[in-house]
Protein backbone atom coordinates (compact mmCIF):
# COMPACT_ATOMS: atom_id res chain seq x y z
CA UNK A 1 0.00 0.00 0.00
CA UNK A 2 1.37 3.80 -1.09
CA UNK A 3 2.16 5.42 2.15
CA UNK A 4 0.13 8.80 2.82
CA UNK A 5 2.39 11.92 2.06
CA UNK A 6 1.31 15.26 3.21
CA UNK A 7 0.56 17.23 -0.58
CA UNK A 8 2.04 20.45 -0.65
CA UNK A 9 0.67 20.83 -3.95
CA UNK A 10 -1.89 22.74 -6.17
CA UNK A 11 -4.24 19.87 -6.71
CA UNK A 12 -4.77 17.15 -6.27
CA UNK A 13 -4.47 17.95 -3.23
CA UNK A 14 -4.55 16.29 0.43
CA UNK A 15 -8.16 15.34 1.42
CA UNK A 16 -9.73 14.55 4.75
CA UNK A 17 -10.26 10.81 5.69
CA UNK A 18 -13.79 11.41 4.97
CA UNK A 19 -13.81 12.95 1.68
CA UNK A 20 -11.85 9.28 0.57
CA UNK A 21 -14.64 7.59 3.04
CA UNK A 22 -17.61 9.01 0.80
CA UNK A 23 -16.21 6.90 -2.71
CA UNK A 24 -16.55 3.56 -0.75
CA UNK A 25 -19.90 3.29 -2.39
CA UNK A 26 -21.48 2.32 -6.15
CA UNK A 27 -23.96 4.41 -8.39
CA UNK A 28 -25.98 4.16 -11.30
CA UNK A 29 -25.21 6.98 -13.36
CA UNK A 30 -29.24 6.89 -14.38
CA UNK A 31 -30.25 6.36 -10.65
CA UNK A 32 -32.08 9.28 -9.29
CA UNK A 33 -30.78 9.61 -6.36
CA UNK A 34 -27.14 10.16 -7.42
CA UNK A 35 -28.74 12.66 -10.10
CA UNK A 36 -30.25 14.52 -7.17
CA UNK A 37 -26.80 14.25 -5.66
CA UNK A 38 -24.77 16.47 -8.52
CA UNK A 39 -27.83 18.81 -9.12
CA UNK A 40 -27.43 19.44 -4.92
CA UNK A 41 -23.41 19.88 -6.08
CA UNK A 42 -24.68 22.64 -9.22
CA UNK A 43 -26.82 24.27 -6.57
CA UNK A 44 -24.26 24.29 -4.08
CA UNK A 45 -21.29 25.84 -6.10
CA UNK A 46 -23.69 28.71 -7.33
CA UNK A 47 -23.93 29.66 -3.54
CA UNK A 48 -20.81 29.76 -3.28
CA UNK A 49 -20.72 31.62 -6.48
CA UNK A 50 -23.04 34.01 -5.17
CA UNK A 51 -24.97 33.99 -8.26
CA UNK A 52 -28.65 33.23 -8.94
CA UNK A 53 -29.78 30.03 -11.04
CA UNK A 54 -32.13 32.55 -12.64
CA UNK A 55 -28.74 33.82 -14.01
CA UNK A 56 -25.79 30.95 -13.96
CA UNK A 57 -25.58 27.72 -14.44
CA UNK A 58 -23.02 24.99 -12.98
CA UNK A 59 -22.27 22.81 -15.68
CA UNK A 60 -20.09 20.03 -14.38
CA UNK A 61 -17.34 17.97 -17.47
CA UNK A 62 -15.86 15.26 -17.00
CA UNK A 63 -12.11 15.50 -17.02
CA UNK A 64 -9.59 17.89 -15.33
CA UNK A 65 -9.58 21.05 -15.50
CA UNK A 66 -7.50 22.21 -18.69
CA UNK A 67 -11.14 19.64 -20.33
CA UNK A 68 -13.29 22.65 -19.02
CA UNK A 69 -11.12 25.22 -19.97
CA UNK A 70 -11.03 23.83 -23.51
CA UNK A 71 -14.56 23.14 -23.35
CA UNK A 72 -15.23 26.90 -22.40
CA UNK A 73 -13.26 28.20 -25.16
CA UNK A 74 -14.27 25.87 -27.91
CA UNK A 75 -17.97 26.71 -26.48
CA UNK A 76 -17.94 30.44 -26.13
CA UNK A 77 -16.25 31.47 -29.43
CA UNK A 78 -17.92 30.89 -32.28
CA UNK A 79 -15.29 30.24 -35.36
CA UNK A 80 -15.36 33.75 -36.44
CA UNK A 81 -15.17 35.01 -32.98
CA UNK A 82 -11.24 36.37 -31.66
CA UNK A 83 -10.38 35.44 -28.28
CA UNK A 84 -7.44 38.14 -26.53
CA UNK A 85 -5.83 36.18 -23.80
CA UNK A 86 -3.59 37.97 -20.69
CA UNK A 87 -0.59 35.52 -20.14
CA UNK A 88 1.71 35.26 -17.11
CA UNK A 89 2.79 31.76 -17.10
CA UNK A 90 1.92 28.27 -18.02
CA UNK A 91 -2.15 28.30 -17.92
CA UNK A 92 -2.26 31.30 -19.74
CA UNK A 93 -0.34 29.66 -22.38
CA UNK A 94 -1.79 26.61 -22.43
CA UNK A 95 -4.83 28.89 -23.54
CA UNK A 96 -3.04 29.68 -26.40
CA UNK A 97 -1.89 26.51 -27.12
CA UNK A 98 -5.80 25.40 -27.17
CA UNK A 99 -6.49 28.21 -29.87
CA UNK A 100 -4.07 27.15 -32.02
CA UNK A 101 -5.29 23.63 -32.01
CA UNK A 102 -9.13 24.48 -32.65
CA UNK A 103 -7.94 27.26 -35.42
CA UNK A 104 -8.97 29.84 -33.79
CA UNK A 105 -7.97 33.73 -33.87
CA UNK A 106 -6.38 35.05 -30.71
CA UNK A 107 -4.37 37.90 -29.88
CA UNK A 108 -2.53 36.79 -26.98
CA UNK A 109 -1.32 39.95 -24.44
CA UNK A 110 1.95 38.40 -22.33
CA UNK A 111 3.63 39.63 -19.38
CA UNK A 112 6.54 38.69 -16.97
CA UNK A 113 5.52 35.63 -15.21
CA UNK A 114 6.14 37.43 -11.76
CA UNK A 115 3.85 40.41 -12.28
CA UNK A 116 0.47 40.27 -12.85
CA UNK A 117 -1.46 41.33 -15.65
CA UNK A 118 -2.57 44.80 -15.61
CA UNK A 119 -5.34 47.01 -16.91
CA UNK A 120 -3.76 49.89 -18.98
CA UNK A 121 -1.66 47.23 -21.02
CA UNK A 122 -4.08 44.84 -22.24
CA UNK A 123 -6.36 47.91 -23.09
CA UNK A 124 -4.00 49.20 -24.90
CA UNK A 125 -3.67 45.66 -26.90
CA UNK A 126 -7.07 45.74 -27.34
CA UNK A 127 -7.56 49.26 -28.86
CA UNK A 128 -5.59 47.94 -31.46
CA UNK A 129 -7.41 45.14 -32.04
CA UNK A 130 -11.30 45.98 -32.79
CA UNK A 131 -11.67 42.30 -34.10
CA UNK A 132 -11.58 40.73 -30.92
CA UNK A 133 -14.96 39.37 -28.98
CA UNK A 134 -14.15 37.60 -26.13
CA UNK A 135 -11.14 37.99 -23.25
CA UNK A 136 -9.64 35.47 -21.00
CA UNK A 137 -7.11 35.27 -18.18
CA UNK A 138 -6.10 33.52 -14.81
CA UNK A 139 -7.16 34.49 -11.63
CA UNK A 140 -4.54 32.23 -9.74
CA UNK A 141 -1.57 31.39 -12.24
CA UNK A 142 -0.26 28.74 -10.55
CA UNK A 143 3.49 28.45 -12.49
CA UNK A 144 4.29 30.91 -9.79
CA UNK A 145 1.39 31.72 -7.02
CA UNK A 146 0.63 35.19 -8.74
CA UNK A 147 -2.87 36.58 -7.83
CA UNK A 148 -4.12 38.78 -11.22
CA UNK A 149 -6.06 41.44 -10.49
CA UNK A 150 -9.63 40.33 -11.64
CA UNK A 151 -10.97 42.78 -10.38
CA UNK A 152 -10.06 45.77 -12.16
CA UNK A 153 -9.71 44.19 -15.59
CA UNK A 154 -12.56 42.17 -16.35
CA UNK A 155 -14.93 44.81 -15.29
CA UNK A 156 -13.12 47.05 -18.02
CA UNK A 157 -13.31 44.37 -20.69
CA UNK A 158 -17.32 44.00 -19.71
CA UNK A 159 -18.15 47.11 -20.60
CA UNK A 160 -16.06 47.25 -23.94
CA UNK A 161 -18.84 44.99 -24.84
CA UNK A 162 -16.74 41.67 -24.80
CA UNK A 163 -17.70 37.87 -23.32
CA UNK A 164 -15.20 37.01 -20.73
CA UNK A 165 -13.55 33.97 -19.37
CA UNK A 166 -11.53 33.48 -15.64
CA UNK A 167 -9.35 30.40 -15.28
CA UNK A 168 -10.11 30.23 -11.37
CA UNK A 169 -8.67 26.95 -11.19
CA UNK A 170 -7.01 27.04 -8.50
CA UNK A 171 -8.64 29.99 -6.57
CA UNK A 172 -11.97 29.48 -6.65
CA UNK A 173 -13.92 28.50 -3.48
CA UNK A 174 -10.58 29.35 -1.59
CA UNK A 175 -10.59 33.31 -2.78
CA UNK A 176 -13.74 35.11 -2.74
CA UNK A 177 -14.88 35.95 -6.19
CA UNK A 178 -18.16 37.65 -7.00
CA UNK A 179 -18.97 36.84 -10.48
CA UNK A 180 -21.81 38.52 -11.44
CA UNK A 181 -20.72 41.49 -10.03
CA UNK A 182 -17.32 41.71 -12.14
CA UNK A 183 -19.08 40.56 -14.80
CA UNK A 184 -17.33 37.32 -15.49
CA UNK A 185 -19.48 35.03 -18.15
CA UNK A 186 -18.06 31.46 -17.51
CA UNK A 187 -15.81 30.93 -14.67
CA UNK A 188 -13.82 27.54 -14.81
CA UNK A 189 -12.71 25.37 -11.81
CA UNK A 190 -12.00 21.85 -10.74
CA UNK A 191 -13.01 19.51 -7.90
CA UNK A 192 -9.97 18.77 -6.45
CA UNK A 193 -8.70 22.46 -5.88
CA UNK A 194 -9.93 24.26 -2.99
CA UNK A 195 -13.20 22.42 -3.11
CA UNK A 196 -10.88 19.50 -1.51
CA UNK A 197 -12.44 16.74 -3.46
CA UNK A 198 -10.43 14.57 -5.19
CA UNK A 199 -9.31 14.48 -9.65
CA UNK A 200 -12.25 13.24 -12.21
CA UNK A 201 -14.38 16.51 -13.19
CA UNK A 202 -14.15 19.96 -13.66
CA UNK A 203 -17.17 22.18 -13.69
CA UNK A 204 -17.93 26.04 -15.19
CA UNK A 205 -20.23 28.49 -14.00
CA UNK A 206 -21.87 30.25 -16.96
CA UNK A 207 -24.23 33.04 -17.62
CA UNK A 208 -27.41 31.53 -18.76
CA UNK A 209 -27.62 34.43 -20.82
CA UNK A 210 -24.03 33.77 -22.91
CA UNK A 211 -24.15 30.19 -22.96
CA UNK A 212 -27.74 30.62 -24.41
CA UNK A 213 -25.95 31.38 -27.44
CA UNK A 214 -23.85 29.69 -28.27
CA UNK A 215 -25.56 26.34 -30.15
CA UNK A 216 -23.57 24.79 -32.72
CA UNK A 217 -20.42 26.47 -31.78
CA UNK A 218 -18.50 23.01 -30.36
CA UNK A 219 -15.87 21.96 -32.24
CA UNK A 220 -16.18 18.49 -30.13
CA UNK A 221 -19.04 16.28 -28.85
CA UNK A 222 -17.68 15.50 -25.67
CA UNK A 223 -16.21 18.79 -24.97
CA UNK A 224 -19.65 20.77 -25.56
CA UNK A 225 -20.36 22.79 -22.86
CA UNK A 226 -24.36 24.19 -24.31
CA UNK A 227 -25.25 20.03 -25.09
CA UNK A 228 -23.80 19.19 -21.32
CA UNK A 229 -25.63 22.00 -19.71
CA UNK A 230 -28.92 21.53 -21.86
CA UNK A 231 -29.08 17.73 -20.62
CA UNK A 232 -28.28 18.55 -17.00
CA UNK A 233 -31.49 20.96 -16.72
CA UNK A 234 -33.50 18.97 -19.20
CA UNK A 235 -32.60 15.63 -16.90
CA UNK A 236 -32.67 16.30 -13.35
CA UNK A 237 -28.33 16.38 -13.49
CA UNK A 238 -28.04 13.74 -15.51
CA UNK A 239 -24.50 13.68 -17.60
CA UNK A 240 -24.55 12.98 -21.17
CA UNK A 241 -22.23 10.28 -20.92
CA UNK A 242 -20.35 8.13 -18.37
CA UNK A 243 -19.82 10.54 -15.25
CA UNK A 244 -17.04 9.65 -12.56
CA UNK A 245 -19.34 8.77 -9.84
CA UNK A 246 -16.96 7.82 -7.09
CA UNK A 247 -15.57 11.37 -7.69
CA UNK A 248 -19.13 12.93 -7.22
CA UNK A 249 -19.51 11.73 -3.86
CA UNK A 250 -16.27 13.00 -2.85
CA UNK A 251 -16.94 16.28 -3.68
CA UNK A 252 -20.89 16.77 -2.54
CA UNK A 253 -19.08 15.07 0.74
CA UNK A 254 -15.77 18.05 0.18
CA UNK A 255 -18.98 20.56 -0.75
CA UNK A 256 -20.35 19.73 2.76
CA UNK A 257 -16.78 20.04 4.96
CA UNK A 258 -16.62 23.52 3.47
CA UNK A 259 -19.73 24.95 4.35
CA UNK A 260 -19.12 23.18 7.64
CA UNK A 261 -15.57 25.04 7.80
CA UNK A 262 -17.43 28.26 7.71
CA UNK A 263 -17.38 28.75 3.72
CA UNK A 264 -15.18 30.75 1.48
CA UNK A 265 -14.27 33.52 3.82
CA UNK A 266 -13.18 31.08 6.63
CA UNK A 267 -11.07 28.93 3.79
CA UNK A 268 -9.24 31.65 2.39
CA UNK A 269 -8.28 33.09 6.01
CA UNK A 270 -7.05 29.40 6.60
CA UNK A 271 -4.93 29.47 3.57
CA UNK A 272 -3.57 32.77 3.95
CA UNK A 273 -2.44 32.16 7.88
CA UNK A 274 -0.86 28.63 5.84
CA UNK A 275 0.97 30.67 3.46
CA UNK A 276 2.10 33.82 5.31
CA UNK A 277 3.57 31.37 8.09
CA UNK A 278 5.17 29.25 5.10
CA UNK A 279 7.39 32.44 3.94
CA UNK A 280 7.85 33.60 7.03
CA UNK A 281 9.18 30.44 7.97
CA UNK A 282 10.93 30.49 4.54
CA UNK A 283 12.96 33.05 4.81
CA UNK A 284 14.44 32.53 7.85
CA UNK A 285 15.83 29.42 6.53
CA UNK A 286 17.42 31.07 3.58
CA UNK A 287 14.74 30.56 0.71
CA UNK A 288 13.41 33.80 -0.99
CA UNK A 289 9.58 33.93 -2.47
CA UNK A 290 9.86 34.81 -5.89
CA UNK A 291 6.30 37.21 -6.50
CA UNK A 292 6.34 40.26 -4.22
CA UNK A 293 3.68 39.54 -1.38
CA UNK A 294 1.47 42.27 -2.86
CA UNK A 295 0.47 39.42 -5.54
CA UNK A 296 1.09 36.65 -4.14
CA UNK A 297 -1.72 34.37 -3.60
CA UNK A 298 -2.49 32.08 -0.46
CA UNK A 299 -2.32 28.64 -2.61
CA UNK A 300 0.86 28.13 -4.08
CA UNK A 301 4.21 30.28 -3.57
CA UNK A 302 7.35 29.81 -5.74
CA UNK A 303 10.90 30.01 -3.83
CA UNK A 304 14.03 30.62 -5.62
CA UNK A 305 16.80 27.89 -5.36
CA UNK A 306 18.68 29.18 -2.43
CA UNK A 307 22.30 28.64 -4.15
CA UNK A 308 23.57 27.73 -7.67
CA UNK A 309 24.20 23.76 -6.37
CA UNK A 310 20.91 23.24 -5.28
CA UNK A 311 20.14 19.81 -6.19
CA UNK A 312 16.17 19.95 -5.88
CA UNK A 313 15.50 16.36 -6.72
CA UNK A 314 17.65 15.51 -3.64
CA UNK A 315 15.85 18.01 -1.80
CA UNK A 316 12.38 16.35 -2.80
CA UNK A 317 13.08 13.36 -2.13
CA UNK A 318 14.36 13.90 1.48
CA UNK A 319 11.36 15.74 2.43
CA UNK A 320 9.23 12.75 0.79
CA UNK A 321 11.16 10.49 3.00
CA UNK A 322 9.85 12.90 6.06
CA UNK A 323 6.38 12.76 4.59
CA UNK A 324 6.16 15.88 2.56
CA UNK A 325 5.49 16.21 -1.38
CA UNK A 326 6.40 19.24 -2.47
CA UNK A 327 6.29 20.90 -6.46
CA UNK A 328 8.93 21.53 -9.09
CA UNK A 329 8.99 24.79 -10.40
CA UNK A 330 7.69 26.37 -13.11
CA UNK A 331 9.15 30.07 -13.67
CA UNK A 332 11.14 30.04 -16.87
CA UNK A 333 13.71 33.21 -15.91
CA UNK A 334 14.78 31.32 -12.46
CA UNK A 335 15.35 27.68 -11.29
CA UNK A 336 12.44 27.71 -8.46
CA UNK A 337 10.46 25.04 -6.55
CA UNK A 338 6.46 25.85 -5.34
CA UNK A 339 4.97 24.72 -2.18
CA UNK A 340 1.19 24.63 -1.62
CA UNK A 341 -0.91 25.66 1.04
CA UNK A 342 -3.99 24.43 0.50
CA UNK A 343 -6.35 20.91 0.56
CA UNK A 344 -6.68 19.24 4.28
CA UNK A 345 -3.48 21.44 5.56
CA UNK A 346 -3.17 23.59 8.98
CA UNK A 347 -1.19 25.21 10.79
CA UNK A 348 0.60 22.31 12.64
CA UNK A 349 1.36 20.85 9.32
CA UNK A 350 3.55 24.25 8.25
CA UNK A 351 5.42 24.25 11.64
CA UNK A 352 6.29 20.41 10.96
CA UNK A 353 7.38 20.90 7.15
CA UNK A 354 9.69 23.91 8.18
CA UNK A 355 11.10 21.95 11.03
CA UNK A 356 11.88 19.08 8.49
CA UNK A 357 13.64 21.51 5.92
CA UNK A 358 15.29 22.99 9.40
CA UNK A 359 16.60 20.13 9.96
CA UNK A 360 17.70 18.05 6.83
CA UNK A 361 17.10 20.44 4.11
CA UNK A 362 20.35 22.36 3.99
CA UNK A 363 22.54 19.20 4.97
CA UNK A 364 20.92 17.54 1.87
CA UNK A 365 21.74 20.57 -0.01
CA UNK A 366 25.61 19.84 0.88
CA UNK A 367 25.51 16.88 0.40
CA UNK A 368 24.25 16.74 -2.64
CA UNK A 369 26.19 18.81 -4.15
CA UNK A 370 29.58 17.72 -2.64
Amino acid sequence: MTADYLLLTPGPLTTTATVKAAMQHDYSTWDHDYNAITQGLRRDLLTLANVPASDYAAVLLQGSGSYAVEGTIQTAVPANGTLMIAINGAYGRRMSEICDYLHLAHVDVVFDETTPVTLPRVAEVLAQHPEVTHFAMIHCETTTGILNPIETVIPAMKAHGLTTIVDAMSSFAGVPIAPATLGIDYLISSANKCLQGVPGFAFVIARRAAIAQTKGNARSLSLDLFAQLTTMDAHAGKWRFTSPTHVVLAAAQAMAELFAEGGVPARNARYTANQQHLTTGMAALGFEQIVDAAWQSPIITSFAFPSADFDFDAFYQTMKAHGFVLYPGKVSQCASFRIGTIGDVHDADITRLLAAIAAVGKPVVATASA
